[in-house]
């Protein structure tokens, strides 16, 4: 029996203007009236709120790629920091570079507002729309600090580093760098463009099963749900697991099943389908 549904937010659970809609909350709300957890599990700081987003429902939540760990009353379980000799040591490293720092109690960033944007411009041109219209209705997290001296940021318990480096010999110095500390941190990002930087042994899936754990949940009764970089180590640890169909080709190596596409509100509908079968009600196609 699935007593917890954990899913990746963006090509998963969202929609294709990554957002919640009334199909995505009203499935979250049903399942959650039946005693079952949801779990948002993302590479951002937490879900979106707002009109779009979570407001309202009584989830738990993981974020920055399993670094940190929020009940559903937004109360801080667990988090796993990224060593402050890194942070300090990749900061003073590559000034050059627009880093975001993402601590339980916001983002801090080196670099401007202009700067932190500018690395956006190698998504396609559909995401840097989708993201515009995103920007447009206000930022997603309020706690956004720009312009942060290193000082500033070593104040707070950094657990996950991102950055988009757009220049090609920069960009291979820091993987270079990034493998060369590989015994300390881990560089897994949802797509290529990006760098997610967290503590070696921090991931979405040890997170789920920590949670799960907390609750008295085991591994067999947990379903998880992704699609890309960020996805794999969840997807592989978990024998209830799906990729969606548009989800990129290592995801769904990892995954136990594909499913259909995020557009098609997949994931819910697996989570809904998973829920009447299991409660013997009439599964609704």
């Amino acid at each position: 029996m699935i007593k917890m549904f954990a899913s990746d937010l963006d090509g998963t659970l969202l929609n294709l203007l990554h957002q919640t809609d009334r199909v995505i909350r009203e499935s979250i709300q049903e399942i959650l009236e039946q005693g079952i957890r949801v779990v948002p599990a993302t590479g951002r700081i937490k879900a979106p709120e707002g009109q779009q987003g979570f407001s309202g429902l009584a989830v738990d939540q993981i974020g920055a790629n399993g670094s940190i760990i929020w009940d559903s009353n937004g109360e801080l379980l667990k988090s796993f920091p990224v060593d402050p000799a890194f942070v300090e040591d990749i900061l003073k490293t590559f000034p050059q570079v627009c880093f975001d720092c993402y601590a339980p109690d916001g983002i801090y960033s080196t670099g401007t507002l202009e700067e932190h944007e500018a690395g956006f411009k190698r998504d396609s041109i559909f995401r840097q729309i989708i993201m515009r219209g995103m920007r447009a209705k206000g930022r997603e997290f309020k706690r956004h600090y720009f312009e942060q001296s290193l000082g500033d940021i070593l104040e707070h318990e950094v657990c996950k580093v991102n950055c988009r480096v757009l220049d090609p010999a920069l960009e291979r110095e820091l993987k270079a760098y990034l493998a060369d500390h590989a015994d300390t941190v881990v560089n897994a990002p949802f797509n290529p463009a990006l760098f997610e930087i967290t503590d070696r042994a921090c991931n979405k899936g040890a997170s789920v099963a920590w949670l799960g754990s907390y609750y008295g949940i085991d591994e067999d009764e947990i379903a998880v749900y992704g699609d890309g970089g960020n996805d794999i180590e969840m997807l592989r640890r978990f024998r209830h697991s799906y990729a969606t169909a548009n989800g990129m080709d290592a995801a769904k190596a990892a995954a136990s099943e594909t499913i259909g596409h995020c557009a098609f509100h997949a994931v819910p509908k697996h989570m809904l389908k998973t829920l009447r079968k299991q409660s013997g009600s009439v599964i609704i196609p």
